[in-house]
């Protein structure tokens, strides 16, 4: 289905690899940018003709909205008052179309296209010839052909060299926010800097600590990512394996899984993104705090010394 001019609104993680991958795949991309704000700069140096966010929504037959979570609802009006009434518009994540009752023309179609990985992953296997598999989901059906707006979005991605998942925005959403606060952000970091900390307050070195639980990980990541679980216990040592099954259940335990359902729950029930919004409405002061502290912890000069990287910049 053809997509007409597309305009990317936001050039962060995920907008400059839609950009580049739909242009790269032949599409007619324009870029909209909060004037004066980096993604301006940055879309005019990757050679994108750039306008404010209305005027490009106003341009374009398909826009695709890849601004932060929390900034959409600010320029939503303006952005929404300049759509074409059968625009057919683009969310890379359904936060905010779960959690926020934004407003579309009622003709227009109104899609989930979320692939599975970070924006700078997305375009690296776009360039290789590969692709990541994504969720497709429809909001909105206003010409009764949003599922194939979805797919041909994905396809010029270079989502469709992988796979592409059917789903609702409420299971992608609910999934994805589970999943980033469990295990790939949340429960990864804290994981690895309890066992750091631990190893550490226990007379280890701190680089060799630092290796080892935290440095190594990618290794095993790529393993597991390969082979799944079971075939990734196959390519350890006996002992690791041993180690894997009879002591992984005291870090995980039943606390834990109390921990995650009650952290689902919260999602659900939108608590989480009330208190997320409320947060970033309030200037981010609690999230900049705990920034701030983890950039300056230990950890951080030992995985430094342990790689022969240098310090930054007082």
């Amino acid at each position: 289905m053809p997509l007409g001019t597309v305009a990317i609104l936001g050039l962060g993680n995920q907008g400059r690899a839609h950009a580049l991958n739909l242009r790269d795949s032949g599409a007619k991309v324009i870029v909209g940018a909060r004037v004066g704000q980096q993604a301006e700069a940055r879309a005019l140096a990757l050679g994108f003709e750039v306008f404010p966010l209305a005027d490009a929504a106003a341009r374009a037959e398909t826009v695709a909205v890849l601004l932060p979570d929390e900034v959409t609802p600010n320029v939503w009006p303006d952005v929404a008052g300049a759509l074409q009434p059968q625009t057919t518009v683009v969310f890379a994540h359904g936060f905010n179309l779960l959690y926020r009752a934004l407003a579309f023309p009622a003709k227009a179609d109104v899609v989930l296209v979320s692939p599975t990985g970070p924006g700078r992953v997305l375009r690296t296997v776009y360039e290789q010839g590969d692709g990541l598999p994504a969720y497709l989901a429809v909001h909105q059906d206003g010409s009764g052909g949003a599922w194939a707006a979805a797919e041909g979005y994905a396809t010029l991605l270079g989502c469709a060299r992988a796979r592409l998942w059917r789903t609702s925005v409420r299971e992608e959403t609910e999934v994805d926010l589970f999943g980033e606060q469990t295990v790939l952000c949340g429960g990864m970091n804290e994981l690895v800097t309890a066992a750091w900390e631990t190893l550490v307050e226990r007379g280890f070195s701190p680089e060799i600590a630092y290796l080892e639980c935290v440095h190594q990980l990618k290794y095993l990541a790529d393993l597991l990512h390969e082979r799944g679980v079971s075939a990734m216990r196959a390519g350890i040592s006996g002992t690791a394996c041993y180690g894997d099954v009879t002591r992984g259940p005291r870090v995980i335990n039943a606390e834990s899984r109390r921990q995650m359902q009650a952290m689902l729950a919260e999602i659900q029930s939108g608590d989480f993104a009330r208190e997320w919004l409320a947060e970033a409405e309030a200037g981010r002061p609690h999230l900049d705090v705990a920034l701030a502290r983890a950039a300056a912890h230990p950890m951080e000069a030992a995985r430094r010394r342990a790689l022969g990287l240098p310090d930054p910049p007082a």
